[in-house]
């Protein structure tokens, strides 16, 4: 009998000792609030992976927002329910429309006092209910999602669908939003806390250590490249540069801005997985197809064509989330908004670019940013043979000029720049003045030919 209570005092010790040595549990806070889109779909991911590598086995997610993009929202959801570790929320005030679709995602839902839940319906950028297969999608989501956890799928459904008729929650015709003590008693909330350490206290999270996700600077900066307004923008000057580079080949000012543009404006959506490589790629296909057809190719043709739609495609497509032209999250609305960016953005440079070209290198700024000097050829600037044998000699454009090109004269050909600006493939052209070797031609007219005596 001695020997059992000596055993039993060592074994009470050691446990006693092992749950002194017992490692605080890591609990890892982060936001999500404003709209759902990029910019916390990129947040989720951080935080969740930061969550993984210090050993975390709680997520705790303070939320406070209105909604916003379906597709972002799904990924965060299922980011949540693969989870392993214990998930929690705290709805600080709202989870309406996408929001709500994530919180239920977690395995309890704490909510302050006066918050709300629900009113998930699909609508546009208008607020305009969308059709009914949006809403079938949104509200299998929701039903699935409640599956998931535990939780009544119907009220989920109700979120979305005002036909729904759920006695005591919700008539039919109406769109279903929660309260915080409504959503205790429906069983969507654990009950009401006014701040992370209640619902920590209401957890019995006591012993832990609290690490909270710090947004840095870059996500600052990523986050305002993606709005659509510097979006829109920064696609201004990526038209309106590669434009003005074409007129003043050589500048090399106007190239610079429109590169710097186009990093400026893919970077952020590739590091926020809109932008895939083929759509880059895509982009990157078109600029060279232009540039073919623009100083290569004569005419103006199916690599001109292809290139702009390249072009359209790539900017367009990276701004929404798609697998390969699978748009099922992301709807033909979102591609349909990226569309008419793009196209109303291209209209609006190419349109300031020629009202506004000359005036715009002519100004003292951009002047200050190109070489002024010329060197003339009467000051004794020579970089090969002078001559004037060609001058008032007739010949044919063997290309299309804009406004250099090719001419043949007497069955030999010369480089040439044309002084009426476009001169199409086979037009007749005269010879004004010679220099090196370029010539310099005009159209060939009855007025401007005198025969060579």
């Amino acid at each position: 009998m001695r020997h059992l209570k000596l055993l039993f005092i060592l074994f009470a010790l050691s446990a006693g000792g092992s749950l002194l040595a017992q490692e605080k549990e890591t609990v890892y806070v982060f936001d999500l609030k404003d709209e759902i889109g990029p910019a916390a779909w990129r947040i989720t991911q951080k935080a969740f992976l930061k969550a993984d590598e210090i050993g975390a086995t709680t997520i705790l997610v303070r939320m406070n927002t209105y909604g916003g993009m379906v597709d972002y929202a799904d990924s965060i959801r299922t980011k949540v329910l693969n989870y392993k570790g214990r998930s929690l929320i705290f709805i600080d005030n709202n989870a309406a429309s996408a929001g709500a679709l994530i919180a239920i995602a977690f395995d309890k839902i704490y909510m302050t006092r006066g918050a709300g839940i629900g009113a998930a319906s699909v609508v546009n950028p208008k607020g305009e209910i969308m059709p009914e297969k949006y809403q079938s999608f949104m509200r299998g989501l929701m039903r699935a999602t409640a599956q998931a956890k535990g939780r009544d799928p119907r009220i989920a459904e109700a979120f979305v669908d005002p036909d729904i008729d759920i006695p005591g929650i919700v008539p039919k015709g109406k769109v279903l939003t929660l309260t915080s003590s409504e959503a205790v008693k429906a069983g969507y909330c654990e009950a009401e806390v006014n701040n992370i350490a209640e619902v920590l206290k209401a957890e019995k999270l006591d012993n832990i250590t609290l690490q909270v996700h710090e947004t840095g600077l870059l996500d600052k900066v990523l986050a305002f490249l993606i709005n659509p307004a510097v979006s829109g923008i920064l696609i201004l000057l990526i038209i309106g540069g590669i434009y003005f580079e074409m007129q003043s080949p050589g500048i090399g000012f106007a190239l610079l801005v429109s590169v710097l543009a186009a990093l400026l404006y893919f970077a952020p959506l590739y590091l926020e997985g809109l932008a895939a490589h083929w759509e880059i790629g895509l982009f990157i296909a078109g600029i060279i197809l232009i540039l073919l057809e623009v100083f290569i190719i004569p005419g103006f043709g199916v690599a001109g064509i292809s290139g702009i739609i390249f072009v359209i495609a790539g900017l367009a497509l990276s701004l929404v989330m798609n697998d390969w032209f699978d748009f099922t999250v992301t709807g033909s609305e979102k591609l349909s908004g990226a569309l008419i960016l793009v196209l109303g953005s291209m209209i609006i440079s190419i349109t300031l670019s020629v009202l506004l070209g000359k005036s715009i290198m002519k100004s003292g700024a951009f002047q200050r940013l190109v070489l002024q000097d010329e060197q003339k050829s009467q000051l004794g600037y020579v970089s090969g043979r002078q001559s004037g044998e060609l001058i008032n000699r007739v010949g044919i454009a063997k290309t299309d000029m804009r406004p250099s090109g090719k001419v043949e004269i007497d069955g030999k050909w010369y480089d040439a720049v044309s002084l009426d600006g476009y001169i199409v493939k086979g037009t007749d052209v005269l010879v004004e003045k010679q220099e090196n070797y370029n010539v310099f031609v005009k159209k060939k007219t009855s007025e401007n030919h005198m025969p060579v005596i």
